[in-house]
């Protein structure tokens, strides 16, 4: 078994979207480990972010990111990074694919209702960020 990490965005929690996409998590065979609503801080999505902060975008990221409401998660299954990157879709939901996440739930590149890690090392800074060893299941 694997752990990732995913969040629900801002853009699909407000939109009332989180339960659908929760439901699916569940359905394509993942094991929710940690689960948390939370309402990030500018600064929380500045830290969490820093990999990007050279980078145009990460003004308009970090300040959607703190706009509003969202559910962190740590995810097991079998090749559970892979696997959730799959379920999620492309970033830009105009080229995800139908059936991903992103496709039924995203609007555009930057409000793709959700996010997950891209490999073992950020999964592992990624659920050390947002949860506690105590936290996990």
């Amino acid at each position: 078994m694997e752990r990732t990490f995913a969040i629900i965005k801002p853009d699909a929690f407000a939109a009332g979207s989180a339960g659908q996409i929760l439901a699916r998590i569940y359905a394509e065979g993942f094991k929710v480990v940690g689960l948390k609503k939370l309402y990030l801080s500018k600064v929380e999505a500045e830290g969490f972010y820093a990999v990007h902060s050279e980078r145009p975008f990460f003004g308009e990221l970090t300040d959607f990111m703190s706009s509003g409401p969202c559910v962190v998660m740590a995810l097991e299954a079998d090749n559970a990074i892979v696997k959730w990157r799959d379920l999620m879709g492309a970033t830009n939901p105009a080229e995800a694919a139908d059936g991903t996440l992103r496709k039924e739930f995203g609007s555009n590149i930057g409000e793709n209702a959700t996010h997950g890690s891209d490999a073992p090392e950020t999964a592992a800074f990624d659920l050390g960020y947002f949860f506690n060893g105590l936290e996990l299941l």
